[in-house]
């Protein structure tokens, strides 16, 4: 019979064969960005979001709970509000955010700007609902008529800001990164828009809703130009969750969770379409102290497609506009979406997988 000494041996050998294969099974979950462990411990999340009709997923997964559940006791949810994403790009910049969603020109400016470190984006959330409005009374019913007027967007380098200045170029009218040029550009909050457009301050802006459907019910403005019309099938990103590399690596698990309550978010927001609308309202009260008027809110979902595809396609095309505009220095966007994480989320869920278009991880 065989000693002691010569059965711990192998017993020893098969314990380190099954250590190494744990070892290698977290590696490997880790490669793809998702934890395969428990919880990670006491964890802050900072997220920021825009009480926006367009950042509707943010809103309803912070009023209904969504996120809180999905991310568990461990995670602290902390949250704060902007009017445009270069204001979150920059709380991100001064490591104020690990989370936020943001208008795509915002994300590519971050990812541009810290030469591809600092951001990823894990997922998309809406695409649609941005338009010109333009003021009746100042007799604008073309592209040539823009010329010389005075145009608005929420804030420089922001998505609909680029939109603009894209658009103007498009039709030969160049104005600089200064808003000075063949017509003039003030970027203001949107809230102070609305107000400049009634008092005839301003001849048009480029806007998300619902501040389009309120310039035009509220203030008697028309649409120039549906944004969606400027697109391959009508799709465009207006809104996409970015993360900062740094938490990405630090909390995969985490991103995981959220994620799994952005997905559930944004499930019930396209399948109750008339309760998600209340919920938007009721955190639009909450955040501003103001609800909209419910034909106006419904009118303004209309133009909306709640997607969790970030549409790198566009993306890089909205990126290029950019640069045209002088407002990146690079259009190289390779890396910028990581959707590893969200296809592991949508695989266990049965759901097919995302394409991150040639711009995921190399």
């Amino acid at each position: 019979m065989p000693g002691p000494a010569r059965l711990r041996r192998p017993l020893r050998a098969l314990l380190a064969i099954a250590a190494a294969g744990v070892v290698a099974a977290c590696g490997s979950a880790q490669a793809n960005g998702v934890s395969s462990g428990g919880p990670e411990g006491p964890v802050t999340l900072r997220l920021g979001f825009f009480p926006n009709v367009t950042h509707a997923v943010a809103m309803v997964g912070v009023e209904k709970g969504y996120f809180t559940r999905a991310l568990g006791s461990t995670v602290t949810l902390k949250t704060q509000t902007f009017n445009a994403g270069p204001a979150a790009v920059e709380a991100i910049f001064g490591g104020a955010l690990d989370m936020a969603y943001v208008g795509p020109n915002p994300a590519i400016n971050a990812y541009s700007k810290s030469h591809g470190s600092l951001v990823r984006i894990v997922a998309g959330a809406a695409s649609g609902g941005a338009a010109l409005v333009v003021r009746k009374a100042a007799g604008i019913s073309s592209a040539n008529q823009l010329r010389g007027k005075k145009l608005a967007s929420p804030q420089l380098g922001n998505t609909q800001d680029v939109a603009l200045r894209s658009y103007l170029a498009a039709h030969g009218i160049h104005v600089d990164a200064q808003g000075s040029g063949d017509a003039t550009i003030t970027s203001s909050d949107n809230a102070t828009i609305l107000q400049l457009f009634r008092a005839g301050s301003i001849d048009a802006a480029w806007m998300p809703e619902p501040w389009v459907t309120r310039l035009v019910s509220e203030a008697g403005g028309t649409v120039l130009v549906d944004e969606r019309t400027l697109w391959p099938n009508g799709e465009f990103p207006t809104t996409e969750l970015l993360v900062t590399t740094q938490f990405l690596n630090a909390h995969p698990l985490t991103v995981q969770h959220f994620l799994e309550g952005h997905l559930a978010a944004m499930q019930w927001v396209q399948a109750n379409p008339t309760e998600a609308q209340s919920a938007v309202n009721d955190g639009l009260l909450k955040l501003s102290g103001k609800k909209l008027d419910a034909a106006e809110l419904a009118a303004a979902w209309q133009n909306l497609r709640f997607t969790a595809d970030p549409l790198p396609a566009a993306l890089a095309r909205q990126a290029s506009a950019a640069h045209d505009a002088g407002l990146v220095a690079s259009t190289d966007l390779h890396g910028i979406i990581d959707l590893r994480t969200l296809n592991t989320v949508l695989h266990s869920q049965g759901r097919a997988s995302i394409s991150s278009g040639g711009y995921g991880p190399q």
